[in-house]
């Protein structure tokens, strides 16, 4: 009975001693000083006439092909499809101020991790709806494109298959930035196999939790609550299965659309399995790897991001829970 009892103080000792640490490093990373600009380009474009394209070249190089005449743009504000984009992502984003609130937030932890990361010129726009490429990350610039943001049911999205269009939401957009940065942060897979792929994603995974405090394990993966309880559910089988067929150091390509990419469902070709399964269950079992590594090794995040995938699983010590 003092064995139970001691074991159950130690348990509460130590989840009492962890929040208060997160509670102080919440507090830190609180008072480091960030302002978020949200530039709202697609207004100035929406409003744009003669007179004020110069300008506004001026201002977004970038933005404007040198290959196209300025009678181009001109012409496409006058498109009847442009202008009820326009008036879409208006209705939709009346105002940003809840993403700048959000944005800072995530910049602030960014920023506590990763102290050399400069903050970006953050610019709203729209882009005929290229759902492939909502947020762009590149040269300084955070371009984030709001007509891919205006939910799921929204009509500009008819004919996009669901599993792609249910992220179409507003609640995604830090989520989507957060994934750009740690995309950047964590670099390009080295390791070809189906293991070096799992440890590299859920490296960003493992990134995206410390980014991002306040959102849901299942907001970090794009899933839905249920689509999340599922694989915490069933993750001894998911990885049963991948140990089972020997598919961890296989460099077979077409384990990636089947277990890490975005599809209608994950293909363990297992009818009864199929049938429940949410998409990239191998992106869940990575960060499941990664935190577990983390957990049990004292090593820093530059280290992580520098461990092979090797190094990741065989001192991760992970074992899913029965």
């Amino acid at each position: 009975m003092n064995t139970n009892i001691l074991l159950k103080f130690s348990i509460f000792f130590c989840l009492v001693f962890s929040c208060n640490t997160k509670s102080e490093v919440e507090k830190e990373i609180a008072k480091i000083p960030i302002e978020v600009n949200i530039e709202r380009f697609e207004r100035s474009f929406a409003a744009l006439t003669p007179q004020s394209l110069p300008e506004l070249k001026e201002s977004y190089p970038f933005l404007f092909s040198e290959k196209y005449a300025d009678s181009i743009w001109l012409n496409k504000v006058k498109d009847t499809i442009q202008i009820e984009v326009n008036e879409e992502v208006e209705k939709a984003f009346p105002d940003l101020s809840a993403e700048k609130d959000k944005l800072e937030s995530f910049f602030q932890h960014l920023k506590f991790y990763f102290p050399e990361v400069q903050e970006p010129r953050v610019i709203t726009v729209t882009s005929d709806v290229n759902y492939r490429n909502r947020v762009i990350l590149s040269k300084g610039l955070l371009i984030i494109s709001l007509d891919t943001y205006l939910g799921e049911d929204h009509h500009f999205y008819e004919g996009i298959q669901k599993y792609l269009k249910k992220n179409f939401k507003r609640e995604q957009i830090i989520p989507d930035v957060a994934s750009m940065y740690a995309k950047n942060l964590v670099g390009p897979i080295r390791d070809r196999t189906f293991l070096g792929n799992l440890i590299s994603i859920g490296k960003e995974l493992y990134l995206k939790d410390l980014f991002l405090p306040k959102y849901s394990k299942a907001q970090k993966m794009g899933y839905t609550d249920d689509e999340y309880t599922w694989v915490e559910v069933n993750e001894e089988e998911i990885w049963r299965y991948f140990v089972d067929r020997k598919l961890l150091y296989s460099t077979d390509s077409d384990l990636m659309p089947r277990f890490l990419y975005p599809a209608p469902f994950s293909k363990f070709y297992l009818e009864e399995i199929d049938k429940e399964a949410p998409d990239r269950v191998g992106q869940f079992i990575g960060w499941r790897i990664v935190t577990s590594y983390m957990k049990n090794n004292n090593v820093s995040l530059r280290q992580l991001l520098l461990a092979d995938a090797e190094t990741i699983f065989n001192t991760s010590k992970y074992k899913p829970e029965r």
